[in-house]
C-alpha cells in the first residue's frame, strides 16, 4: 500500500516540485496540498495522511503552530523543511519539540542541480518516518510536569566529581532548565514488541559516557540530559547525525536547558566532569587517552558525519573498560561496530527500548548483535546514568 503524503508549503513552486518528486515513486501517493498551517490541520483531519511535509514560514499559521495542533488532534509523522542557517536550526529544533519527526534542508539549488539525489533523499525520509513510532494517544502540545530531580547517592563522590565551573555557574536549575520537551507524551507510545526491563545498573567509575543517536535524537538527548545534576562526575560526548549548520544551535539549546554544561566540540577541547561535548556536524570527533578531543574533517567515504562508530571506536582504544555507551533512537546501524569494540574492551553498552524510540533502528542493531548490557526506556536512561555514575 502506498504511503499517503500531504504537502504543506506557501510556495506554489515548492509544493509542485515536492509533489512531483514524491509522485515519481510508485510507492508514495500525494493525497493533498495546503498553503498554510490552518489548511494543513483541516487537510490532515480530512485526508488522514501517513506523512506530512511541512514548511515553517507561512501566512495565517506557521508550521510549528500547525504541528502542535496536528499532534493534539490527529498525531501524524511530520517532516519539516528547514533553511541551513542558525535561525533555521533554531526553528527546526522548536518544530522537533512540537512533535515533528525529522527535517530536510530546503534548498532550491539542490532541487534543480541534483534532482535524483534529492528524490532519493526525500522519498527515503518519507518512507522511514511513515514507519516511525508516532501514532499514539495522549500526545499533546502542553508540557508535562517536570520529572523529579535525581537525588545523588550519599556515598562520597570521587575526586573527579568535585564542583566544576559548570556547577558554580548554575547551582540550581532555572524554570526553563526543568521544563520537559513538548514531546513528553512519548512515553505513552504503544509498541507491539516490548523488550524485557533490564535491572538497575551497578555503580562504576566510568571515565566517559558516550551517547549516539540519529532520527528522534534531539528530543531524546534533551530528555536524558535534563535529568543529570550539575555535578555529574563523568565527561560526556554526544554524537547526533545533524548538518554542520545545526549542531552549534543545538548545543546552545541544550546548555540553556540542562544543569550540566553543553557545547559544540572544538579540536583540543578537554573532557571534564559536568560537560557534554556535541560532535560538530559535517566532521568526525575522536577522543584520546589524555582526555583531549580531536575534530577531523568529514570523510566523504562515510555515510555519517559525525559517525557514532568513529567516536565509539576511539573511546574503546583510549579508555578500555571505563566507557558507558548509550545508543538512542535512529535509523540505520551506526554505532554497532563501535559498540562491538567497546564491548570487547570490557565497556558497557545500553540501548533505548523499542517502545520509546521514534525509529527503532540503531538500538535494534545493538540488541540484535547481542551487544546490549541493558535495554531501558528513554524516560529511565537519565536516572540510570545518575545511578551508574554518581
Amino acid at each position: 500500500m502506498a504511503v499517503k503524503v500531504l504537502v504543506v508549503d506557501d510556495s506554489g513552486f515548492f509544493r509542485r516540485r515536492v509533489s512531483e518528486i514524491l509522485s515519481s515513486d510508485p510507492t508514495i501517493q500525494v493525497v493533498g496540498t495546503a498553503t498554510n498551517g490552518k489548511e494543513a490541520i483541516d487537510q490532515a483531519l480530512a485526508l488522514k495522511p501517513d506523512v506530512i511535509t511541512m514548511d515553517y514560514e507561512m501566512p495565517m499559521m506557521d508550521g510549528i503552530t500547525a504541528v502542535r495542533h496536528i499532534m493534539q488532534r490527529c498525531p501524524t509523522p511530520v517532516l519539516m523543511f528547514s533553511s541551513l542557517t542558525h535561525e533555521g536550526a533554531r526553528v527546526t529544533l522548536d518544530a522537533l519539540d512540537a512533535g515533528a519527526v525529522d527535517f530536510l534542508p530546503k534548498n532550491f539549488e539542490d532541487i534543480s542541480r541534483n534532482p535524483e539525489k534529492v528524490k532519493q533523499m526525500l522519498c527515503e525520509k518519507v518512507h522511514t518516518i511513515s514507519r516511525s513510532n508516532r501514532r499514539f494517544t495522549g500526545y499533546g502540545s502542553a508540557p508535562a510536569a517536570p520529572a523529579p530531580t535525581p537525588t545523588p547517592t550519599p556515598t562520597p563522590a570521587p575526586a573527579t566529581a568535585a564542583p566544576t565551573t559548570s556547577s558554580l555557574r548554575n547551582p540550581a536549575p532555572s524554570p526553563s532548565a526543568t521544563r520537559q520537551p513538548v514531546q513528553a507524551a512519548a512515553s505513552a507510545r504503544v509498541s507491539t514488541s516490548h523488550a524485557p526491563t533490564s535491572p538497575a545498573p551497578k555503580r562504576k567509575a566510568y571515565k566517559l559516557v558516550a551517547i549516539g543517536t540519529s532520527t528522534g535524537g534531539p528530543v531524546a538527548l534533551q530528555r536524558v540530559l535534563t535529568q543529570l545534576p550539575a555535578n555529574f562526575p563523568a565527561p560526556i560526548v554526544l554524537i547526533q547525525h545533524m548538518p554542520a549548520a545545526f549542531t552549534k544551535a543545538f548545543a546552545e539549546r541544550l546548555d540553556k536547558l540542562c544543569r550540566i554544561s553543553v557545547k559544540e566540540a572544538e579540536d583540543g577541547d578537554i573532557l571534564r566532569p559536568g560537560l557534554a561535548l556535541l560532535a560538530p556536524g559535517g566532521k568526525q570527533m575522536m577522543v584520546d587517552g589524555r582526555g583531549a578531543v580531536k575534530i577531523l574533517p568529514g570523510d566523504e567515504r562515510l555515510n555519517y558525519k559525525p559517525c557514532v562508530d568513529i567516536t565509539f571506536g576511539s573511546a574503546a582504544k583510549s579508555y578500555g573498560d571505563k566507557v558507558l555507551a548509550v545508543v538512542l533512537t535512529g535509523m540505520g546501524a551506526d554505532g554497532r561496530e563501535g559498540a562491538r569494540l567497546l564491548r570487547q574492551g570490557g565497556s558497557h553498552i545500553w540501548a533505548q527500548d523499542e517502545a520509546s524510540c521514534v525509529i527503532y533502528g540503531m538500538p535494534m542493531a545493538i540488541v540484535k548483535a547481542d551487544l546490549a548490557d541493558a535495554v531501558y526506556s528513554l524516560d529511565d536512561i537519565g536516572r540510570h546514568l545518575v545511578e551508574a555514575c554518581l
